[in-house]
């Protein structure tokens, strides 16, 4: 895709939605961590209905810590591979408290090195909490960006480069939002909604509806 094609895949991405968001719900940058690593494997729905009766209860890893690993494993137990995630987050939640005086560091390599966090899901706290213009590669990401032609590539490391060396700086910042609310919404993976899709004439997927 050439690139004024991009930044204009971007633009009209951006006239529709804005003022994009995560759609998992979280009060504070602890939380949205935990919630990322609840959410590997599993929808956002799914997490922010187990999340709404857990988070209330532990704002801080602190009270994580206090509540335990067996009453989270029990608050999450609707979510796929709840005991590992459990076990993952009551680990992360001590190094937090160890490492980090109870605080989310906004550093890659610092996040990658807590029990469940890999590269997506440090991408996603530093975008979304941080503020980094860096873009976290779900599945819904790497399926637009392959499907489209916007940003090809192999795996989800090789999409990550191609888009940051593709997505124009302007709209860096919100480019992931953008991508995932597009691949959850319209470019879904069964029936994607070509109808219903704003890039429709800049698409190369050589399957889509006519």
């Amino acid at each position: 895709m050439k690139l004024e094609t991009v930044s204009e895949f971007f633009r009209r991405l951006a006239e529709r939605t804005p003022e994009p968001r995560t759609e998992l719900e979280f009060g504070n940058p602890y939380q949205l961590l935990v919630a990322v690593v609840l959410s590997a494997q599993t929808t956002d729905k799914g997490v922010n209905l187990a999340t709404r009766r857990l988070f209330p209860l532990t704002p801080t890893p602190q009270a994580m810590i206090a509540l335990g690993e067996r009453q989270l494993a029990e608050r999450i137990k609707t979510i796929g591979f709840f005991r590992a995630k459990a076990k993952n987050v009551i680990k992360l939640s001590h190094l937090l408290v160890e490492r980090y005086a109870g605080e989310v560091p906004p550093d890659r390599t610092a996040l990658e090195s807590l029990p469940g966090v890999g590269r997506k899901t440090a991408n996603v706290v530093l975008n979304t909490i941080f503020r980094q213009p860096i873009i976290a590669v779900d599945r819904h990401v790497f399926r637009v960006a392959n499907r489209t032609g916007l940003a090809p590539g192999k795996d989800v490391d090789e999409v990550e480069t191609s888009l940051m060396k593709t997505v124009p700086a302007d709209y860096l910042l919100d480019a992931h939002h953008w991508l995932i609310l597009h691949g959850r919404y319209v470019c879904t993976a069964k029936k994607p909604l070509c109808s219903a899709c704003c890039v429709y004439d800049l698409c190369n997927w050589s399957d889509r509806a006519t």
